[in-house]
């Protein structure tokens, strides 16, 4: 269907990340045994979100090697996935082989089955760890959705329902911060800067997530250091840390795929260090149109989008996608001083490990067996 105008859908994803230290995890992968229960069905799509994660990533370094990163692949890709299910033709083809999905390998019930699992299996974890994931359509007063678009978004994506007037610009801006503020527990703040008030439809994903060190960091301890900007269990969740050798970033963000970070999760070498992080809040702020259309996900913003699964009032394309983040790190904890890491890449464990320049970060959860944040820290005083 090439409309000459369309009428135009919004993409939002916004998340926050309160890690209270790292999460450094007992948990070892094992190798299911022939008569374990079948495959969790959020297991099933965990390689193509991790293939999608690493991909994302790849590009937003591309745009520059001085400024911190930091995205959820798991906030953007729950986004995308939902938005498919009002999508036909190409423009439904373009998003799920875009999010890494081999549609002659995998049954696009799977592909929703396997997110329905994930956000369920991630909104009920451990009351230790907290990490919330929700979806909100946020609706044009005046559209009416296919009934079918609606339920299968509540019953496999658990969104909501917010209606507004995006042609009272500055109400609609308001009352959408003023949702995602509330659900991301006041981390988040101005979201969206500017509507477009021919918009009629905006996506909305949210991601909350807290998670406290297993040993903590000892306050009275902590101290000002130069950081080298150029040259309990608490839940099922691991955090990597990489420290690339003075010159190695860009060689380690270029090989950095999931079959590197599996390699790290089955590491057995387990030994107390004295680890030296720096306290920091960043956040990531992005446009995913450019980012997106790289992945080759395009005609959702064309004129020759097709989303009649949506709609049939009017035809619809995406006018813009937005993702942000924010992480913060700092001592606090439940348990006694010293931490046990994973990820250490030399094969003789050193007695000290101190973070003093640029490093990359991946946040893993073992229950969705996916990473929940990727990250790279260049300068942590830039917010």
């Amino acid at each position: 269907m090439p409309p000459s105008v369309s009428r135009a859908l919004l993409l939002l994803a916004g998340l926050c990340c309160l890690l209270s230290g790292c999460l450094a995890d007992e948990t070892q992968e094992t190798t299911p045994s022939s008569h374990d229960q079948e495959q969790p069905a959020c297991h099933k799509i965990a390689p193509n979100l991790a293939d999608f994660a690493f991909s994302l990533y790849s590009e937003v370094a591309q745009q520059s090697n001085t400024t911190n990163i930091l995205f959820s692949p798991v906030s953007i890709s729950l986004a995308l996935a939902m938005l498919s299910l009002g999508a036909k033709g190409d423009t439904h083809t373009e998003i799920l082989e875009g999010l890494k999905f081999n549609l002659t390998e995998t049954a696009e019930a799977d592909i929703h089955e396997g997110f329905q699992h994930l956000l369920h299996k991630a909104n009920n974890l451990d009351s230790q760890l907290q990490l919330l994931i929700g979806n909100t359509l946020v609706m044009d007063e005046s559209l009416k959705l296919l009934e079918k678009f609606l339920e299968d978004a509540k019953n496999l994506y658990h969104s909501e329902a917010l209606l507004i007037n995006f042609k009272d610009t500055e109400g609609a801006k308001t009352k959408v911060n003023s949702y995602v503020e509330k659900k991301t527990q006041g981390k988040i703040v101005d979201m969206v800067k500017d509507l477009d008030p021919e918009t009629l439809l905006s996506l909305l994903n949210y991601v909350y997530f807290q998670g406290t060190w297993e040993k903590t960091f000892d306050p009275e301890l902590t101290t000002e250091e130069d950081f080298h900007i150029n040259a309990t269990t608490t839940g099922n969740v691991t955090a990597l840390f990489f420290l690339p050798d003075d010159g190695k970033l860009q060689h380690l963000e270029k090989t950095l795929n999931k079959e590197l970070i599996a390699k790290f999760l089955v590491k057995e070498d387990r030994s107390p260090i004295n680890l030296h992080l720096p306290k920091l809040s960043i956040s990531g702020n992005y446009e995913l149109k450019p980012l997106l259309s790289k992945l080759g996900i395009t005609r959702v913003f064309s004129n020759g989008a097709d989303f009649s699964g949506i709609t049939e009032q009017v035809p619809l394309k995406l006018s813009q996608g937005k993702h942000k983040a924010v992480l913060t790190m700092d001592e606090k904890g439940t348990e006694a001083v010293g931490v046990t890491v994973l990820d250490v890449i030399p094969a003789r464990i050193p007695e000290s490990v101190l973070f003093d320049r640029p490093f990359l970060f991946i946040i893993y959860s073992h229950d969705i067996k996916s990473p929940l944040f990727v990250g790279k820290v260049v300068d942590p005083t830039q917010h």
